[in-house]
């Protein structure tokens, strides 16, 4: 029945009865922190686009992970800043290198925190893009089939150092199958593929680029990566990586594609993860600072949107505070 008898305001009379009805859960172990670690430079270095965020030294990423151990907080997921960087992104794959290091250390210092690592070889080229190059029709261009041994041969070690979860975020076609293949062959078999299944060439990632030093030397990364415009596609990239051994699922970014996250979701049956990214955060972090708007209150609102379009799992820069917010409204 519609007015008078049909009174929808009646469910939202006070704060027990709009707690009882409501609809979205969003808490704590919902999230993970991403944390930037680095094998040499100072202990702290602040990044200036993302206030609040630093890289950190093997021994600060630590404490840090047990700081949010203690919140409550999921798990992180680990990029690693090498200290030299070559061609071939040996450094990604190195046994002592710093994400192999940071994962020890927080195992040994939150053993009970979920520790995810980025499989990816950017960070660690010193041409910036996300696997080996060969000399294309048009120059340089990223060799698919090259790349994906030394994705594996990356996932590989981080397995090894104690990683509960490998994400490989690169969009080579193939990768999840070959990772999977290589970590069963490996007797790794019970390691799960947190794949970044649709990565789109956003926008959205400049502050990432300064955290991670990872800006290309040439050209951009739409080649492998996704166009913003491709719906159909990001599905479909999505249900490859399920067929290929992916255990959970991500859209990256978050907050413009709420539409791909509720249709991931009714699509497939595994786990997925919403990465809420580095520009999304430094725009409510330079609002609030401005005073345009309240950054408790919105910071809430942007992470219950993301839980209501369907994700699982939402990295996010907020994760700390967001879990402290979260402790004070129980």
């Amino acid at each position: 029945m519609a007015f008078p008898q049909t009174r929808m305001r009646r469910l939202r009379a006070s704060a027990a009865l709009r707690g009882l009805v409501r609809e979205t859960d969003l808490s704590a172990d919902r999230l993970v922190a991403p944390l930037f670690v680095s094998e040499s430079g100072p202990a702290r270095a602040p990044i200036e686009a993302m206030p609040g965020v630093e890289r950190l030294s093997i021994s600060l990423a630590a404490e840090a992970a047990a700081q949010l151990t203690e919140l409550g907080v999921a798990g992180v997921l680990l990029f690693g800043i090498p200290s030299e960087k070559d061609a071939r992104g040996s450094g990604a794959y190195d046994e002592e290198g710093a994400v192999q290091l940071a994962t020890r250390a927080i195992k040994r210092a939150a053993p009970d925190l979920l520790v995810i690592t980025d499989v990816c070889l950017c960070e660690y080229t010193d041409h910036g893009h996300c696997g080996v190059l060969h000399e294309g029709p048009h120059g340089p261009t990223v060799d698919n089939d090259a790349t994906l041994e030394l994705l594996a041969a990356t996932a590989i070690s981080h397995a090894r150092a104690g990683a509960d979860i490998v994400a490989p975020s690169d969009m080579m076609d193939g990768r999840v199958g070959t990772i999977r293949a290589r970590l069963d062959e490996e007797d790794l078999t019970q390691t799960p593929i947190l794949a970044y299944s649709a990565k789109f060439a956003s926008a959205f990632y400049g502050p990432f680029r300064e955290a991670a030093g990872s800006t290309p030397a040439f050209g951009d990364r739409r080649s492998y990566q996704m166009d913003p415009a491709n719906r159909r596609q990001a599905l479909r990239e999505a249900l490859l990586d399920e067929q290929e051994g992916a255990d959970m699922l991500m859209v990256k970014p978050a907050l413009a594609y709420g539409d791909l996250i509720r249709e991931i979701k009714d699509t497939s049956r595994l786990p997925l993860a919403a990465y809420n990214v580095s520009g999304e955060y430094a725009m409510v972090k330079a609002a609030a600072a401005a005073g345009y708007l309240e950054e408790r209150a919105s910071v809430l609102e942007i992470l219950t949107s993301l839980r209501r379009s369907g994700a699982d799992i939402i990295i996010t820069y907020h994760a700390k505070e967001a879990a402290k917010w979260l402790s004070e409204t129980r």
